[in-house]
């Protein structure tokens, strides 16, 4: 099943970057991999999928001894800050960074490991109450403040869209979150670079990639729907 589904998805992101006029390697699939087990990310991994996206700490961690190392770790689910330091030298990019005080946690775990954490500022384009995020009118303030962190390179924007039934629903999203990367990049501020737009899951991805998404999110699209009683 999941051969068949990444072909799918893997012709879908083709037909979505022919439409915009888009190469294929400016998208970054995401194998959205929690609550799944071992067994089905080695069958992903024997298929050629080397990046994957985990939503909770303690399960990446468990993934990120079992498998093998030259797998790139995403965290895309909410981090608390107590968290920070079980993934922070296992991470290649931390999407979900939602407040300067999270910031401020992963600049002084990074600092101790001697290393650069790469994030994205997770934005709540559709201000949904439901949703982590910053407000798109707070980025400027945030942005100015994280500049200064020297252990931490800004690498772009995340938000996650509203579930709607017809994706083309979430279109303005996409193009709010693309339009807010752009303004930020024009501003040249040290240590913040807009090269990536997290942006698009299952149930959107193809419209997310024509509005720009530099790496999509997908979950269901590959591993079937989730076991929530492992949640």
């Amino acid at each position: 099943m999941i051969k068949e589904n990444l072909i799918s998805v893997e012709n879908k992101i083709q037909e979505a970057c022919l439409r915009a006029g888009r190469k294929r390697e400016e998208v970054t699939l995401i194998a959205v991999s929690k609550t799944k087990p071992i067994e089905d990310l080695k069958e992903a991994y024997s298929l050629g999928v080397r990046v994957f996206g985990e939503n909770k700490v303690q399960e990446l961690a468990d993934k990120y001894d079992a498998l093998p190392k030259d797998i790139e770790w995403h965290m895309i689910g909410h981090l608390q800050r107590n968290k920070v330091k079980y993934i922070i030298d296992k991470v290649s990019l931390i999407h979900s960074v939602d407040s300067l005080r999270l910031a401020e946690t992963i600049e002084k775990e990074a600092a101790k490991h001697n290393i650069t954490a790469n994030i994205l500022i997770e934005v709540n384009v559709a201000k949904e109450e439901s949703k982590f995020g910053l407000m798109p009118e707070e980025l400027d303030e945030f942005i100015t403040k994280v500049a200064e962190f020297p252990h931490i390179q800004v690498e772009g924007l995340m938000t996650i869209a509203p579930f709607v039934d017809d994706s083309e629903e979430n279109r303005m999203i996409f193009q709010a979150l693309r339009k807010l990367s752009v303004d930020i990049e024009a501003k040249n501020v040290d240590n913040i670079t807009m090269r990536v737009l997290s942006m698009g899951m299952t149930n959107d991805y193809a419209v997310a990639i024509e509005e720009g998404a530099t790496m999509i999110r997908v979950g269901t699209g590959i591993f079937g729907a989730r076991n929530y009683s492992k949640e």
